[in-house]
């Protein structure tokens, strides 16, 4: 991977067997990527990436000043998120097979063996947190094929470095990134519609805006909130 600097702004450079130039800016940190087409030499992505400098720097901003939340070491009454709710953890050890409850609005309850290790309270709030985002799911999708017109023919969750949703338009299949697990329910919603109109529009153009404008007005709200909530501690790559 290559590397340019525009007003001290690093920016990663991959070249792809690809048609057009793409811009993106990730989270937690805003980073920046570009990726171009095989014969685009580094001039032309240079000057390409001077022009969408006033692009580049309003949508680092939107990162800048966010929550992080550290490494969780998943001991008593450690801050932990879902579905956009923050709850202390409380940990109880037992001889028992290990469990997960939420306990009045205010609690997650983790049920664990004695000397249970960081890495293996992480494996089973992972879990549940899987568990969770997928029972979630199934309504959405049901929901919207039936006001977009279109068919998911599988979906599956699974953690994402740099995405929040991604889909195969070809076979109608979607992932979710796990994440979304802590996250609002109707942030969950939107990153599935989002996916789901990819397959009505490829590309992020007018049509795909006017597709989500159409059928999720509020989108743009949604997506400001979902970039303002505590981000991972996960340093995302590419």
């Amino acid at each position: 991977m290559k590397q340019i600097t525009i007003s001290h702004i690093k920016i990663d450079v991959v070249l792809k067997d690809i048609k057009n130039i793409h811009l993106g800016v990730y989270p937690p940190e805003g980073r920046v990527r570009i990726a171009a087409p095989l014969k685009m030499n580094e001039e032309a992505i240079r000057l390409f990436a001077i022009s969408k400098l006033g692009w580049i720097k309003k949508n680092r901003q939107k990162y800048e000043g966010q929550e992080r939340i550290s490494p969780r070491e998943y001991k008593q009454r450690e801050s932990h998120y879902f579905r956009g709710k923050r709850y202390l953890l409380r940990i109880t050890e037992t001889e028992a097979p290990p469990k997960v409850v939420l306990k009045n609005k205010a609690y997650i309850d983790l049920y664990v063996r004695p000397g249970s290790s960081t890495e293996k309270r992480h494996e089973i709030m992972t879990e549940w947190y899987r568990a969770e985002l997928k029972k979630q799911i199934p309504a959405i999708i049901e929901k919207w094929e039936k006001i977009l017109n279109v068919k998911v023919n599988a979906w599956q969750v699974k953690q994402m470095k740099t995405k929040w949703g991604s889909c195969n338009i070809e076979k109608k299949r979607i992932w979710i990134n796990l994440e979304l697990a802590k996250k609002p329910h109707h942030c969950l919603e939107y990153i599935i519609v989002h996916e789901m109109i990819h397959f009505l529009e490829r590309h992020h153009k007018d049509k795909f805006l006017y597709y989500l404008d159409t059928y999720l007005s509020n989108w743009k709200k949604l997506r400001t909130e979902l970039n303002k909530l505590p981000a991972s501690h996960a340093d995302w790559n590419y």
